[in-house]
């Protein structure tokens, strides 16, 4: 970590960074700058810095009562190895608004051990799950 600072300040974020990583991932791909910043202002939000550079980013959206889901986590490429999803998700969980919470959701392709090392596990019972999922949401959202 040396070198970095995890931030909790929602005006310290660089929409520009986020939006370019956010908008090109396989999760939120073509999602419009104006959609994330209204998604962004309704989270509590955590950034990765390396100086005045922002290398990382996370957010939860939550009722902050009963429950959070972990969203749109990175970190530049440039920047991995260097445990800042671990750091960033550890801010959430101390997040005192974050307190108490009966459940936590995220959903990952390929990030299951770092979520694993901050106690997350499996959903135990995925049968009861469902979803209502709009894949093309953000190519309508351009027309």
């Amino acid at each position: 970590m040396s070198g970095y600072v995890i931030d909790l300040d929602r005006d310290r974020l660089q929409i520009d960074v986020i939006h370019g990583v956010v908008a090109d991932s396989y999760w939120a791909r073509g999602m419009p700058r104006a959609l994330l910043e209204r998604a962004i202002a309704n989270s509590i939000c955590v950034g990765a810095y390396q100086g005045d550079v922002q290398v990382g980013f996370a957010r939860v959206i939550t009722d902050r009562a009963t429950f959070a889901y972990l969203a749109d986590l990175f970190v530049l490429d440039a920047h991995r190895g260097n445990h800042l999803a671990t750091e960033m998700v550890a801010a959430l969980h101390a997040h005192p608004e974050l307190q108490g919470l009966r459940r936590w959701m995220l959903a990952t392709r390929d990030a299951h051990p770092v979520y694993a090392k901050l106690g997350w596990t499996p959903v135990a019972q995925p049968e009861l799950f469902m979803q209502r999922h709009d894949p093309d949401v953000y190519l309508r959202a351009g027309e």
